[in-house]
C-alpha cells in the first residue's frame, strides 16, 4: 500500500495533497460476494448508519444470521419488509439469491472474471447496477484499478480537489485525470473518498 501511495504521489500533485491528509490502510475484504451484493443492495439511497440497523435487522431473520440463498428465496416479501426494507430492495435481494442458485455462483471462481466482464455479469440481476459491481470489485475482490465515475463520494471529492465543474462532461474530465493513476485507481479512489469525507467536518 505504502509504494502505490508514494507512486500516486509522484504522478499527481493534487492528489498528492489528499494522500498527505488522509491515512489508508490496506483494505479488509470478507471475501464473500453474495452477502456483501445483499448488503449493497440495502445501502442504496440511504445514509450508512441507517442502512447498518436494518442490515442487521434482515440478518436476525436466519438461522445463524446468514441469509443462505434457499432460505432467502423461500421467504414472504412481507417478512423481508418488516424490518425496513421496501417492496422493491426485498425483491432485488431475492434476485441475487435466485441468480446466486441458478448460476451456481459458489463453484465460480472471480479470478477468472476481468472486471468489466464482471460488471456485465452481476448487472444482469435486476436490482444490482454498475456502481454496486464496482464497489463488490474493489471491496470485495479488491481488483486494484477500478475508477467508479458513477459514485457520488468521488465525484464530489473530485470537484473540490481538482476545481471541477458538474455539468455533462464531469464524468469524461474525472477519467481523463484518472488515466495518470492506472493502474492504481481504486487505491486513488479510496483516497477521493476518505479525503471527501473529512472535509465534510472541516
Amino acid at each position: 500500500m505504502e509504494k502505490i501511495l508514494i507512486e500516486l504521489v509522484h504522478r499527481d500533485a493534487r492528489l498528492a495533497r489528499a494522500i498527505s491528509e488522509v491515512s489508508i490502510s490496506e483494505p479488509q475484504s470478507s471475501g464473500d460476494v453474495y452477502y456483501d451484493l445483499l448488503e449493497s443492495i440495502v445501502s442504496q439511497q440511504l445514509s450508512t448508519k441507517v442502512a447498518d440497523v436494518i442490515f442487521r435487522r434482515f440478518l436476525k431473520l436466519f438461522p445463524g444470521e446468514y441469509p443462505h440463498p434457499n432460505q432467502l428465496m423461500a421467504m414472504d416479501l412481507d417478512t423481508l419488509r418488516s424490518v425496513g426494507l421496501s417492496k422493491g430492495k426485498s425483491q432485488y435481494m431475492q434476485n441475487v439469491a435466485d441468480f446466486w442458485v441458478r448460476e451456481e455462483l459458489e463453484t465460480k471462481k472471480w479470478e477468472d472474471f476481468g472486471d468489466d466482464e464482471l460488471v456485465q455479469y452481476l448487472s444482469q440481476i435486476k436490482g444490482v447496477g454498475r456502481w454496486t459491481v464496482e464497489m463488490i470489485l474493489i471491496f470485495t475482490l479488491q481488483r486494484p484499478d477500478i475508477f467508479p465515475t458513477d459514485d457520488l463520494g468521488v465525484q464530489q471529492g473530485m470537484m473540490l480537489l481538482y476545481g471541477l465543474e458538474k455539468d455533462k462532461n464531469l464524468k469524461k474530465k474525472m477519467t481523463e485525470i484518472a488515466e495518470a493513476w492506472r493502474p492504481y485507481r481504486s487505491t486513488a479512489s479510496r483516497v477521493i473518498w476518505r479525503w471527501k469525507g473529512q472535509q465534510k467536518t472541516a
